[in-house]
């Protein structure tokens, strides 16, 4: 069992529900927020270990999320939930530090490789 803390933001109930099934099935504590303005709340009132986030929301979307919690100097790992793999938006990722962008439609195991793969790589950068 991992004690590890997730949040998850995501507007789309269904994506969001399958994400909290298949992180909790593997033992992760998740927290759940529905758009990014109640997961900047949730950030400011909870220590997390890790953000999973949708890049399309209303009104506060994936980016304006990772650019506020990096400007309050929280540095946890980010994966970026998203349907559009265009280059625009993997050159805006590497710019915002996130750790991991992830394709939807979301893979059970993809994502929890995913999210192994992301704490492992930025452990070793914080060590």
């Amino acid at each position: 069992m991992s004690d590890k803390r997730i949040l998850v933001v995501e507007d789309n109930d269904f994506v969001r529900m399958q994400i909290v099934k298949f992180l909790e099935d593997d033992g992760y504590v998740v927290v759940e927020a529905t758009q990014g303005g109640d997961a900047l709340q949730q950030m400011d009132s909870e220590e997390m270990d890790m953000a999973i986030v949708d890049l399309r929301m209303e009104p506060v979307d994936g980016f304006e999320f990772i650019r506020a919690i990096r400007g309050k100097n929280i540095q946890i790992p980010v994966i970026l939930a998203t349907g559009d793999n265009s280059p625009d938006i993997l050159e805006q990722a590497t710019t915002w530090d996130v750790g991991s962008v992830l394709i939807k439609p979301i893979e059970k195991d993809r994502l929890l490789k995913t999210v192994e793969r992301t704490f492992k790589i930025w452990e070793r950068r914080s060590s």
